[in-house]
């Protein structure tokens, strides 16, 4: 059961684009304190692309070890769901990833609300795959949007705090299509490689900071990105497949180990893949 907070009176109340309900900051303090969780207690996270797949698994399994979280996508409904899952351990604000003012919006108010920031995780991606000879620009300007410059929006906004307080962690969610071309992939894969490439030269310029850039690339798990591909080609060749694929939860873990690190050791880059994935 949800402790109602004073003031807010019972259950979960929802929050609007970029902005936070401070019931939900009073009830996840409560939760983290009631549950005796620990690993993470006192760390503060952002993960993006969190209504679904591996953003809401990151979500919770940081939750579950004790890390204030605040969960953002553009599917509030979804988030609100998952705030109500994790007993209120999990706060929902509604965010645009290519909306560059409402995302600087969300970490100024998680900053003013907790007092830091300590772990961004940019994970809202899209997977739209298809061959470029049949010309999906829309579809290519998205994943751009989405995959590339929303990472960079990210890093912008949380950049100015943790420089000044000399800590923090960025998480960016790549892929293996960020370490090798296949067709139907070109430009997702592009995206994927200028995840990788932007994450080591922030890391670089980072060190003298104490800021951590880790890079998680899974491999082929089990989602919803394949959902939204329109080329009928990819969906039935994808349709196809018959390998094991990896849960979302596979790669909540590796973020997990990635952040829990001591604060001398920085995990650059994690892939991985399902045990029958070859390449």
């Amino acid at each position: 059961m949800n402790k109602s907070v004073a003031g807010c009176g019972d259950g979960i109340r929802s929050v609007t684009a970029g902005r936070l309900d401070p019931c939900y900051t009073e009830l996840i303090t409560d939760t983290a304190e009631r549950t005796g969780m620990a690993m993470l207690k006192g760390m503060v996270a952002l993960v993006t692309g969190a209504s679904s797949g591996i953003g809401e698994a990151v979500a919770e399994a940081l939750a579950r070890e004790g890390a204030t979280v605040v969960a953002a996508a553009r599917r509030l409904d979804r988030l609100e769901a998952l705030s109500a899952r994790t007993e209120g351990a999990v706060a929902p604000a509604q965010l645009d990833v290519t909306d560059r003012g409402g995302f600087q919006r969300l970490v100024d108010e998680i900053v003013e609300r907790y007092g830091r920031l300590d772990v961004l995780v940019n994970n809202a991606g899209v997977m739209l795959l298809s061959y470029m000879e049949k010309l999906h620009v829309d579809e290519w300007d998205r994943m751009i949007d989405v995959n590339l410059k929303g990472v960079l929006y990210g890093i912008a906004a949380v950049l100015p705090h943790m420089k000044e307080r000399r800590s923090g962690h960025i998480v960016n969610v790549a892929s293996v299509a960020g370490h090798r071309v296949f067709p139907a992939g070109a430009v997702y894969c592009g995206t994927k490689f200028a995840v990788r490439a932007l994450s080591e030269g922030l890391r670089q310029e980072l060190t003298p900071y104490r800021i951590r850039v880790t890079v998680i690339s899974p491999g082929i798990v089990r989602t919803e990105l394949a959902d939204h591909i329109t080329d009928e080609d990819v969906r039935r060749e994808m349709a196809a497949r018959t390998l094991v694929p990896l849960q979302a939860g596979d790669i909540a873990e590796a973020v997990v180990y990635a952040v829990s690190r001591p604060p001398h050791v920085d995990v650059n880059e994690i892939v991985v893949r399902p045990t029958e994935q070859r390449t």
